[in-house]
């Protein structure tokens, strides 16, 4: 399992487009607002450099990649967080998801209607960046009122949460994110895990130009990534258009057309990276049996709970893992020869797995 992102923006940003191409999974697309009511789910695989290499190496029966799930949300408007253009239905949507990618249009196409009469990427980013932090703040009040009463009637629990909660409202209320308070201990960070609020994501800006925009992309992104670089929010751009006609291709021709349109990566490959890079999320290797397969933890996992993600009985009954790093295995060009060469270390409990280990864990099976 990966890690899964809500896809979100303005009405007729391109969401849709973009979750169709990463993941075919057919959503709606049409030149009217509120096109997607329902959030889609779909699940694509990971592409993954190292584990075609690996495959080539080990030659298993069946290789199984990491995965990344996307969540087509309906577009959001001013006042969402009040329930606008069903807001409230489809700010909930966003509350399980790991990380945020908010569409940004800067195409501009005279049959593709704009909710606000024109396209202006910063002030698009700024209306649906809001509806977000209003809506914590709205989550943050009614929590902090309900603490209030219960402190009242001596609720020990209550009282000590109301600092947090006054923390987050004073911080919410002058526009700053959720993300930007910490909590001072474990009962802090579990109040904030359960408040789930939407502004202590992660978030990704991809911004959706036109083909005929490809060629001066930079001074056109300019304005837009000028602003996100101050709240230290990553921006990638996509061809809308483009990405859809790649996932019709194969694999040849993939390759063909994006160096023909001048494109170095997919939108799949660039928000993969920075999703990882977002997340600090590490992936994994292991050869169990005849299969291959990519895990996906956080960074500083360590070896036995890494080993839970695999089975449960490998954490409970962990021995040791013996680590062998994917470059250290590329270079010696197979398993055998890298144990051979005495390439392969054994860690044990208190070792935080890497990305691009391959581990073998020993443990001793549940009697």
């Amino acid at each position: 399992m990966g890690f899964s992102c809500g896809v979100v923006g303005l009405p007729n940003a391109g969401k849709s487009t973009l979750f169709n191409a990463l993941t075919a999974a057919g959503s709606p697309v049409a030149a009217y607002p509120f096109c997607t009511i329902e959030p889609k789910e779909g699940m694509v695989a990971v592409p993954d450099p190292r584990l075609t290499a690996l495959a080539g190496m080990c030659k298993p029966e069946k290789v199984t990649p990491t995965t990344l799930t996307f969540v087509d949300i309906a577009g959001l408007v001013r006042n969402a967080h009040q329930g606008e253009g069903l807001g409230n239905r489809f700010l909930g949507h966003i509350r399980e998801v790991d990380a945020i990618v908010h569409v940004v249009r800067l195409f501009a196409d005279g049959n593709v209607s704009h909710v606000h009469g024109k396209v202006d990427p910063v002030s698009d980013f700024e209306v649906v960046a809001t509806e977000l932090l209003l809506a914590d703040l709205d989550t943050v009040v009614r929590r902090r009122e309900k603490a209030d009463k219960m402190a009242k009637v001596g609720d020990k629990d209550a009282k000590r949460d109301l600092d947090l909660l006054h923390r987050l409202e004073a911080s919410l209320g002058k526009g700053i994110p959720a993300g930007m308070v910490s909590g001072h201990d474990a009962r802090d960070e579990e109040l904030l895990k359960e408040l789930c609020l939407l502004t202590r994501k992660p978030v990704l800006c991809v911004a959706n130009i036109s083909e005929d925009q490809v060629g001066g992309v930079d001074a056109i992104l300019e304005p837009l990534r000028k602003h996100l670089v101050q709240l230290k929010i990553p921006l990638v751009w996509v061809c809308g258009k483009y990405e859809m006609e790649l996932a019709e291709l194969s694999s040849e021709e993939r390759a063909e057309f994006m160096a023909s349109a001048g494109l170095t990566h997919s939108a799949l490959e660039q928000i993969v990276v920075e999703g990882y890079r977002l997340l600090g999320l590490v992936t994994f290797y292991t050869t169990v049996g005849t299969e291959l397969r990519a895990w996906t933890v956080p960074a500083g996992t360590a070896a036995p709970q890494a080993a839970g993600r695999i089975h449960t009985d490998m954490e409970a009954g962990f021995i040791k893992a013996e680590i062998l790093p994917f470059g250290v295995l590329a270079s010696a060009g197979s398993e055998a020869a890298a144990r051979h060469k005495g390439l392969v270390r054994t860690e044990g409990k208190e070792y935080a797995v890497c990305d691009g280990d391959v581990v073998t864990i020993q443990f001793r099976a549940p009697r």
